[in-house]
């Protein structure tokens, strides 16, 4: 490599990690824009004390309680007494188990009752009457809430092309260091598929924003370069695995636009997923000591991995439903069936991921602290006893916190990974130049150790901070989602890729035990990117926006 070149590359290896940070700054300060007020949609009148009760969300529970999102301070109304809901055909009020029950106009309700304005809602001794937003206040409103820090929207296409020039950036310097063209069919399909997704969403579905998805192609084109280069068989099966990401991800923001089918297919999805993971434990394939694998001729998928977006499916809800105890002893049997069956498949990786997304989402529904710390101390125990009855299991963390004197046997990964790391610097040695590629598993288990050598410590700190953005993200657009299902789905499936992401990057540097779980979006593996695209669906639901043209288009038809 003359001097010329030498200089190229380097001033490549130098653009790398500004380019993401301007991408993932841009993404984020843009997602902050563009969302609604949270100004009321009606207002529900108790005349007989004159006082007035906003209307904030889309789902509302009323009752005593002071978790609810409307307190009734009457003693004769129970603690989660019934829920008031929107839906597309209008507003709903559901009793959810009250002792006196709810009355409308009068008759007593039986499931999902209509109302409309001017209709009287009766539950216990107070009667409220449901009047539009821009009526007069009578007293006692709600303190408004405070508007949200607006940023300028940036053009999608901007960051998109900004997407273009680091994947181009990346396949180059690939080239130049490896001296293979691997990597450029790849990038060239890939960005295919990028503008073909990106002119779909705003031309044919009408999307109002596309940067949560730019996020992602920044994560998975990163990764499928850094897999290309190396690997080109590899590269390819990452593009479909890819393409049908994206095709599960729109196929997933159509189904799920629908809570109330969502809630019909529940229990099918339920049984569907109980049934591939046991149709796994009995047939599956075992690799490096997981049976997880189905293998079937060239084709090998991890059924695991799209168990994860059924069991957000069934953990979340819609309000009316989460107050039910059938409803929260079907999700802890569909809970306690999934880990049970991945200590069984030696898959502790995933069932650890299974118990902490079930620590989100019961969190999520209860708000109680008590049952978080009553489930963590019933796992504790059992994983207590799993070890005294199988003390083989220990032994295969024998060399977490000092793989060091492992370095020859169990620790040899992270050793290496330590080594080749700390020789990549800021910046990295570049693309497909680096020493990491040749020890197992360094493009999946390991691909967090091989992007800081490769792509420089800032680069791989900087796709690991965009997958921590998005529980930042979901946080903050729930407040105004449309339903506790997506509320509840969207902080899951964030969470889930943070801690999967966090298990991937401590698990390389030896602050957690190996589990041999991928890298969200940028480790090798097909069945891992798809499950990705599937659970950013979740995130992407919850913001209002993502259905707000199609809601319009239904208001004008209802209207003429």
């Amino acid at each position: 490599m003359n001097e010329t070149v030498e200089l190229i590359v380097f001033i490549l290896r130098l653009a790398t990690p500004f380019i993401m940070l301007i991408i993932i700054a841009l993404c984020f300060l843009s997602l902050g824009s563009g969302r609604r007020d949270e100004h009321a949609l009606i207002a529900l009148d108790d005349e007989d004390k004159g006082i007035r009760y906003p209307v904030l969300y889309w789902e509302n529970s009323l009752g005593r309680s002071r978790g609810s999102d409307i307190r009734i301070p009457d003693p004769t109304v129970s603690r989660d007494h019934a829920v008031l809901l929107r839906r597309e055909k209008g507003w709903f009020v559901t009793d959810t188990g009250s002792k006196s029950g709810v009355y409308v106009n009068g008759k007593k309700t039986s499931g999902r009752c209509p109302v409309f304005v001017g209709d009287k809602i009766t539950i216990g001794v107070t009667t409220l009457r449901l009047k539009r937003a821009d009526a007069p206040a009578i007293s006692n409103q709600r303190k408004k809430v405070k508007k949200p820090a607006r940023f300028g929207t940036v053009s999608c296409s901007f960051i998109l092309s900004l997407i273009t020039a680091l994947v181009v950036i990346l396949s180059v310097e690939g080239m130049l260091y490896s001296g293979r063209t691997t990597a450029l069919p790849h990038a060239a399909i890939f960005l295919a598929i990028s503008w073909i997704f990106y002119a779909l969403s705003v031309k044919v579905f009408q999307r109002r924003s596309f940067e949560l998805e730019s996020l992602a192609l920044l994560l998975s084109g990163t990764g499928i370069i850094l897999n290309a280069v190396h690997d080109q068989k590899q590269g390819y099966s990452q593009l479909i695995a890819l393409f049908l990401g994206i095709c599960v991800y729109c196929f997933m923001i159509w189904f799920i636009g629908d809570p109330d089918r969502v809630m019909k297919w529940r229990i099918i999805i339920y049984l569907l997923a109980i049934g591939m993971l046991l149709f796994t434990l009995l047939l599956g394939k075992s690799v490096n000591g997981a049976k997880n694998w189905i293998i079937i001729g060239p084709i090998s998928m991890q059924p695991a991995e799209f168990a994860k977006i059924a069991f957000i499916f069934v953990g979340a809800s819609t309000l009316d439903h989460l107050q039910t105890k059938k409803n929260l002893l079907g999700f802890i049997l569909f809970t306690g069936i999934c880990v049970g069956i991945f200590f069984l498949m030696s898959d502790f990786g995933t069932a650890l991921i299974f118990f902490i997304t079930f620590l989100i989402i019961s969190f999520m529904r209860s708000g109680d602290f008590k049952t978080i710390i009553l489930a963590v101390a019933a796992a504790i125990l059992g994983v207590m006893l799993i070890l005294s009855i199988k003390p083989y299991i220990a032994e295969r963390f024998q060399a977490w916190g000092h793989v060091w004197d492992y370095a020859a046997t169990s620790g040899y990964q992270q050793v290496n990974t330590f080594i080749y790391s700390a020789c990549g610097g800021f910046f990295g040695v570049g693309l497909g130049n680096g020493s990491l590629q040749y020890v197992f598993a360094s493009e999946s288990d390991l691909v967090f150790g091989l992007a800081s050598e490769e792509l420089g410590l800032l680069a791989a700190i900087l796709l690991s901070v965009t997958i921590g953005g998005f529980m930042l993200y979901s946080r903050a657009v729930t407040t105004r989602s449309r339903s506790a299902f997506y509320s509840i789905a969207a902080c899951t499936a964030a969470g889930l890729l943070v801690f999967q992401a966090a298990l991937n990057v401590f698990g390389v540097v030896d602050l957690l035990p190996l589990t041999g779980v991928t890298l969200p979006f940028v480790s090798y593996g097909g069945s891992s990117m798809i499950s990705c695209w599937g659970l950013l669906a979740f995130i992407k639901a919850a913001d209002e926006r993502t259905y707000s043209q199609r809601r319009t288009k239904a208001q004008v038809l209802r209207s003429s």
